[in-house]
């Protein structure tokens, strides 16, 4: 399914392949050779996609751009099953393995592999060639690479990164913090109200 979104048409190659169940919406671009599997959702949300040629998007993949926050997918990447990619740039030959999560901000170099369930978040480098083992999180720049159960170095990393600032402008330490966050946020996709299916 193919929608306009913020005056914005989808613009897929004629020899990448969409399935009829993947949603595809405002201003994406998709390559030659592209193949976007069932259940996939790639929408732009004030920001382009660009997904280069021979790219993969797997089954229920989730690819999102930010009006912040473009997203550019290299030629010869995979983008595994639920696998979550928000306001990134991803390389060329990457490999993101199923269940990953890039979050906004996010710049993965060419020939790096995100291995199942990893994460990779917000405003993190990774040089090309790295790896993020298998439930491992990446965070920060320069980049520090650590397994799940170091959640106090994670958060100490994390703060600073400011995802709730970052995303969506909102302080911290504001007393109503959700209520500010999802309201807004929820302000923003409400601009699908006008959205057209185009088939």
């Amino acid at each position: 399914m193919r929608f306009e979104h913020l005056g914005a048409e989808p613009r897929i190659h004629p020899d990448a392949v969409v399935a009829p169940t993947a949603v595809i919406s405002g201003d994406v671009t998709i390559g030659a050779d592209a193949q976007v599997l069932h259940g996939a959702v790639i929408s732009a949300e004030g920001g382009p996609i660009v997904i280069g040629e021979h790219v993969v998007v797997m089954e229920n993949a989730l690819i999102r751009a930010t009006s912040v926050n473009s997203v550019h997918i290299g030629d010869h990447s995979l983008v595994g099953p639920m696998a979550s990619v928000s306001g990134a740039t991803i390389g060329e030959e990457v490999f993101l393995a199923t269940g990953v999560r890039i979050f906004n901000g996010a710049v993965i170099g060419d020939r790096s592999e995100v291995r199942i369930n990893a994460i990779v978040h917000l405003r993190t480098k990774l040089e090309p060639g790295s790896v993020v083992p298998i439930g491992w999180v990446a965070v920060g720049d320069p980049t520090r690479i650590l397994p799940p159960h170091e959640h106090e170095a994670i958060w100490e990393a994390q703060r600073e990164l400011d995802f709730p600032g970052y995303v969506f402008g909102v302080d911290r330490d504001t007393p109503d913090l959700m209520v500010q966050l999802t309201e807004r946020y929820a302000r923003s996709l409400a601009r699908h109200a006008d959205d057209r299916r185009l088939d």
